[in-house]
């Protein structure tokens, strides 16, 4: 891609998710998402084939489809109480099609069935920043709100979309699918958050980008989209295929890593609030999870006895792969835990 029409693209989507994040006015968000929705589709349609154009459309359809419900919810609400202010969402109709217009554009149940497909069209980058920066402005929007939206159906949604992430990748063998399911799955687990302690909500989000970042540069690195070639990994890096071990059971929320704080804390705070049914179906759902990342990291190391057998590997074609910021996110997605006092104190 030419560095002017990259540069001029990134600064398209930056400027549209940082409009939405920090609007206070109806038009100005969905102006903000509208810019954020433009500027990604080059990136899904890069490289240029019929599957990538197909990903590209279905993502168009779903997300233009979430900003027409925005919109239409904007001028319900508007019509009713005669102000564009985010913060006050006072129409009932306006604030069940804001809510359904912000679970389609954050992919959960029921209309998670765009992320798979959408995610297995782009490269690994593309998927990296489709399950991570593009979520950034619907959740701020949805933060906003939580005080004038039905609880009940949002919870229903978020049980729902943990059920589905724990199912559907059960039999997944591609990594980019495995990885869509676990957001869906992890944006229950937020969304539940946000109805009882908002900062768990900002929390975990900030904990799961962590996690994802991570995770999409080692399978980059490893040159890994599948189960069977991430099989070679112990001989191509050995290093990378521990450190993807860690990873994996820390995304899954195995203790003593990073991903346990925010389930741990998140459980613990729907039972405060006399809630003893969620809590517990969300920790059934989250062993799903648990399992396929297992099933990921009993791929990457124990499938294959670690020797150089050239009769059985890819071509060693980067011996020494580097990344300036894997370092960082490798320290922080597997040792955050002893922090979690303070992470408490930041609520």
């Amino acid at each position: 891609m030419n560095p002017l029409t990259l540069s001029l693209i990134l600064m398209t989507l930056t400027s549209g998710s940082m409009l939405a994040m920090f609007s206070s006015h109806w038009l100005t968000a969905w102006l903000g998402l509208e810019m954020n929705l433009f500027a990604i589709i080059p990136f899904i349609i890069n490289p240029h084939n019929p599957r990538s154009i197909e990903g590209a459309t279905k993502y168009f359809l779903m997300q233009a489809s979430a900003s027409m419900l925005l919109m239409m919810a904007a001028l319900i609400n508007f019509m009713s109480s005669g102000q564009w202010s985010i913060m006050n969402l006072t129409n009932p109709i306006a604030s069940l099609l804001m809510l359904t217009a912000l679970l389609m554009k954050l992919g959960m149940a029921p209309f998670h069935f765009w992320v798979p497909e959408v995610l297995q069209s782009t490269t690994l980058f593309t998927g990296m920043v489709l399950l991570t920066w593009q979520k950034l402005a619907p959740i701020s929007i949805l933060y906003q709100i939580t005080p004038s939206i039905n609880h009940n159906v949002l919870l229903g949604s978020a049980i729902l979309s943990i059920m589905i992430g724990g199912w559907g990748g059960l039999n997944q063998t591609l990594i980019r699918k495995i990885m869509a399911y676990s957001s869906i799955a992890h944006m229950g687990w937020m969304t539940a958050a946000i109805i009882y302690n908002p900062s768990l909500t900002l929390m975990n989000l900030l904990i799961y980008i962590i996690l994802t970042l991570t995770l999409f540069l080692l399978f980059t690195l490893n040159h890994s989209t599948t189960l069977t070639l991430l099989a070679s990994s112990w001989n191509k890096t050995p290093v990378l295929t521990v450190m993807i071990l860690t990873t994996l059971m820390s995304t899954g929320g195995l203790p003593p890593f990073s991903g346990f704080i925010p389930k741990w804390l998140i459980i613990q705070e729907i039972t405060k609030n006399n809630n003893m049914i969620v809590p517990l179906i969300m920790a059934f759902m989250a062993l799903l999870n648990l399992y396929f990342y297992m099933r990921l990291a009993y791929s990457t190391a124990l499938t294959m006895f670690p020797t150089s057998n050239n009769t059985k590997l890819n071509w060693l074609y980067n011996s020494n792969p580097s990344s300036i910021t894997l370092a960082p996110l490798l320290v922080m997605s597997n040792l955050l835990l002893p922090m979690t006092p303070m992470l408490l104190l930041l609520e």
